[in-house]
């Protein structure tokens, strides 16, 4: 006997047969046609080489070979049902899940206030982790399973094998020290130009939009610094002439560490596309299907900085 040749939606139709003792009853309880249910007997008489069921009286009984088959027959349904077809389940208030996002540079700032802030009611026993890493290494851990989400801008992650769902847009605004004797409450082209810069160097991060911005447009500044690290920017600022242009959620962070002015880009500056992003292979599980449509929740057209940029 070729167990190959059997259709598992013969077992289904069986199974019903054998609980309700006839095609009438079964085809009901199937949603099916009384001749479809005949014709499936029919099949599983020839594979079982029995009668299974046979007419008495007003209904049918189950021949020795068909009581032998029930309770196999159960098993392997109830089986394929809760390891096969059935979905684990998600409880946010009952899991103690650790949620592993990784964050480009301005990430933490824009979305991790509001995102634990939710976490508290929503997922109150749920914890999150955050991971920075290079590119290639970051498409590794994600497709091992290692992190769940990315959350900002991550231009490297493309092909097939990654999802994207874009959030908002979030601009950029240039800090000086408060009292700048060349600056006022307006930013002009030529004050921009003409003053030393620092520059925050991350490959693969938001800066490069405003680098390939500024050829574009042609302009030329003074740079008199260049470093990978954000955080000595406020200060070196706050003590200097220098200037700096940053995403706008890193300079309110900025201007609560040091005094200093936010001021708009004195140019067509462009918008830092913000999205999350996960792996393929864990696009319908349940407990990653759950955060990312809490972030949807939260951010989807939402920039919680909602910056209105002017001095401070």
């Amino acid at each position: 006997m070729d167990y190959r040749r059997l259709d598992l939606n013969l077992l289904v139709v069986l199974d019903a047969l054998l609980e309700e003792r006839g095609v009438h009853a079964t085809a009901r309880r199937l949603g099916m046609s009384q001749p479809n249910v005949s014709f499936a007997l029919g099949k599983l008489r020839h594979f079982f080489n029995d009668d299974l069921l046979v007419r008495l009286g007003n209904g049918m009984h189950p021949t020795p070979m068909g009581d032998r088959l029930r309770e196999p027959v159960r098993r392997i349904l109830e089986t394929v049902d809760a390891e096969l077809l059935g979905l684990p389940l998600f409880d946010p208030l009952q899991s103690r899940r650790c949620f592993t996002i990784s964050t480009s540079d301005i990430g933490e700032l824009v979305f991790l206030p509001t995102l634990l802030e939710a976490l508290k009611t929503r997922a109150p026993m749920a914890t999150l982790r955050c991971h920075s890493m290079p590119p290639h290494e970051l498409e590794r851990a994600m497709a091992d399973g290692i992190v769940d989400l990315a959350l900002g801008y991550f231009p490297d992650l493309r092909g097939n094998s990654f999802l994207c769902q874009k959030l908002f847009d979030h601009p950029f605004s240039c800090i000086v020290r408060r009292g700048h004797p060349a600056v006022g409450d307006h930013l002009t082209l030529d004050q921009f130009l003409s003053l030393g810069h620092i520059v925050v160097s991350q490959k693969g991060r938001s800066q490069e939009l405003v680098e390939t911005r500024m050829r574009e447009l042609g302009l030329s500044r003074r740079i008199q610094l260049q470093s990978p690290h954000f955080m000595s920017v406020p200060l070196l600022v706050a003590g200097s002439d220098l200037i700096s242009t940053v995403p706008y959620a890193v300079a309110a962070i900025y201007a609560k560490m040091a005094p200093l002015a936010l001021l708009p880009p004195p140019f067509d500056a462009p918008l830092i596309t913000l999205q999350q992003f996960w792996h393929r292979r864990v696009h319908r599980d349940p407990a990653i299907t759950w955060f990312r449509g809490l972030i949807t929740e939260l951010f989807l057209r939402n920039d919680p900085p909602v910056p209105t940029l002017a001095s401070t």
